[in-house]
């Protein structure tokens, strides 16, 4: 029962914030917003997580988490409201960004409350089946012009759905917390460490390997997210299909990870060769944007997603989107384990929460350069190619993450490797 209210509350927690990316080209008719005004939206969001990032767990050890995660679905389901009530910019700015300081704690009081319940009880099960739920949020909001098109004929209507979603978020909230008031002194749970704060006098510490890692990271998540951003907007003005096939096709990135990511996990830690597998993903992911850029749309093949819909997308754009898929899944499954086998277990949570910290810097910017890109270049249905400078940041990007991951396999086969390539290592070795 926690791990079912605990996931539903993320669940929520997802589909609100990918709820915009399906009415950008709504705001933009109806309420003439530019692209960089629907890049400071999302860039709102992670000005706002990395405030909280900084506080650090310290609201949830105080308040618990029954409390706080409560409080922080509140948070978001008042951040969806606050988006949807006006059309005023300023006030769509602010739900997101009050948005951010509601989501990012909500993940880590989620977080906390399963290594409560579930540390050695099938932990690695449960954090699986929790992002899961939570990447079906995901999902859900790009699939919601299929199961809900009647909505999309104005750009808040789908909003007040988001708003819907919210409140079942709420409401799994509070049944978590019945739950474990009822559960408390039937069950004995186990009691998480305390939220290590972030050490900056301690990393310079941190190995060569650490920092290709961390710049792995950063590369990564701000040409994925931001390119999420405005991908469904993207598919329907430069290459012509409709909102449901545009909202399909960028569901196959989070349907992806919800079913590849666990088993690329199970396969790199059977055959090791960490650092080659995150070379060999940032190679394939290197042409992914020119190819949809430049290349040929290809024939019309038909994309089904069983029980929400069947839409006929250009053959170039479904195996580009496959293959990002693959390497959204791939990525991921390698690298963050990776830093459990190259940094001490006593200074792990100062080296997440730095790399997190860095994500979320780069993962604020980009997409506020794209808008902005978009904007000069003029980009639109009567001028695809005003598109592609933006393409072109996204492949730099990963043209950068290329040389960190090539660094980082250069490190671990020489004298100062921690082992990321062999298939059985020590945590913090």
């Amino acid at each position: 029962m926690v791990l079912l209210f605990v996931s539903l509350a993320m669940f929520g927690n997802y589909y609100v914030y990918d709820s915009l990316w399906p009415v950008v080209d709504l705001m933009r008719t109806q309420l003439d917003f530019s692209y960089q005004q629907i890049g400071w939206l999302s860039t709102a969001y992670n000005i706002a997580a990395l405030m909280v990032l900084l506080a650090g767990g310290y609201i949830i050890d105080r308040w618990g988490t029954q409390r706080a995660i409560v409080v922080f679905a509140l948070i978001c389901l008042m951040a969806a409201v606050l988006t949807v009530i006006s059309s005023r910019f300023e006030v769509i700015l602010a739900g997101r960004f009050l948005l951010g300081i509601g989501a990012e704690p909500l993940i880590v009081a989620a977080t906390t409350v399963l290594a409560k319940w579930f540390k050695g009880r099938e932990l690695s099960f449960a954090f699986g089946i929790n992002l899961s739920i939570s990447r079906l949020g995901t999902a859900s909001a790009d699939w919601s012009p299929n199961f809900a098109g009647g909505l999309y004929a104005t750009w808040h209507d789908p909003l007040w759905l988001a708003t819907g979603v919210a409140c079942v978020s709420v409401t799994a909230a509070i049944l978590y917390w019945v739950a474990e008031k009822r559960a408390t002194g039937r069950f004995q749970l186990a009691t998480p460490s305390a939220t290590e704060k972030l050490d900056v006098k301690s990393l310079y510490k941190f190995s060569a390997s650490y920092w290709y890692i961390v710049a792995l990271c950063v590369v990564f998540y701000a040409t994925i997210f931001p390119f999420r951003t405005f991908a469904i907007d993207y598919f329907q003005q430069a290459h012509g299909v409709t909102r449901e096939a545009a909202g399909l096709l960028s569901s196959m990135l989070p349907v992806a990870a919800i079913i590849l990511t666990p088993l690329f996990g199970i396969w790199v830690d059977k055959v090791g060769r960490r650092s080659l597998f995150m070379a060999v993903g940032t190679l394939i992911m290197l042409p992914l944007f020119l190819a949809v850029t430049y290349l040929p749309a290809g024939p019309l093949v038909q994309l089904t997603i069983p029980f929400i819909g069947s839409e006929p997308v250009p053959l170039t754009l479904l195996i580009v989107i496959f293959m990002l898929g693959t390497v959204f899944s791939l990525i991921p499954a390698v690298m963050w384990p990776s830093v459990a086998y190259i940094v001490d277990g006593a200074r792990l949570g100062s080296a997440y929460a730095m790399m997190t910290l860095c994500q979320q810097i780069g993962w604020a910017v980009v997409p506020l350069a794209i808008g902005i890109l978009n904007d000069r270049n003029a980009a639109g249905p009567l001028n695809p190619g005003g598109y592609a400078p933006g393409m072109w940041v996204y492949t730099g990007l990963v043209a950068l993450g290329l040389y960190f991951s090539f660094k980082l396999w250069q490190t671990e086969r020489g004298p100062n490797g921690h082992g990321l390539d062999g298939k059985t290592m020590h945590l913090g070795s």
